[in-house]
């Protein structure tokens, strides 16, 4: 059966926060402070947290950064997912990823669909695999990052989730699904 086993060890992940605006800063930043708390209250650690500009050459170069960096495990990136005009985080990251993780957003919007309806449609929150280094892309409103992380993410990137999560992904993890 799908779930947490309590029985097994937590693994933490080491985990960055990017949020995409021109708006935002740390003051404003709701959305990247929501999922901050979240990863260090699930037991994860934050190793960075960082704002850039919608701007495609910004979002590469520090998503580029951080997918080099070998104590980095998971991006979670808020914001530029949506289709006003200056949204481009899936034009700036899709083409840094060797894989898609389509599953993520079909979830995503599954379980977006609960808590604001139709309004899920106009989400581009998708996910991949650049190197070793998994990314997920969410939108940037607090409500959808409080779904991405309580209802998708918090229970994927749990080490303890069965029958496997992403954390058997990692290289240093890859035996927890074996």
């Amino acid at each position: 059966m799908a779930g947490i086993d309590q029985s097994l060890d937590f693994h933490p992940l080491r985990i960055a926060i990017l949020t995409i605006s021109d708006t935002r800063d740390e003051e404003t930043d709701r959305s990247g402070a929501l999922l901050l708390e979240r990863v260090g209250a699930a037991g994860h650690e934050a190793v960075a947290k960082e704002i850039v500009p919608d701007e495609v050459d910004a979002i590469q170069k520090q998503v580029g950064t951080w997918i080099d960096d070998p104590q980095l495990d998971i991006i979670i990136t808020t914001g530029g997912t949506g289709f006003a005009p200056r949204d481009v985080t899936p034009e700036a990251i899709r083409p840094l990823c060797r894989r898609e993780m389509e599953g993520f957003a079909i979830v995503f919007h599954q379980a977006s669909l609960g808590t604001v309806g139709v309004s899920t449609l106009q989400s581009r929150a998708f996910a991949g695999q650049a190197g070793d280094t998994f990314i997920f892309c969410l939108p940037g409103s607090t409500g959808a990052c409080r779904d991405g992380w309580d209802l998708v993410l918090g229970l994927e990137l749990d080490s303890r989730y069965r029958p496997c999560s992403i954390a058997g992904q990692i290289p240093r993890l890859r035996e927890l699904c074996a």
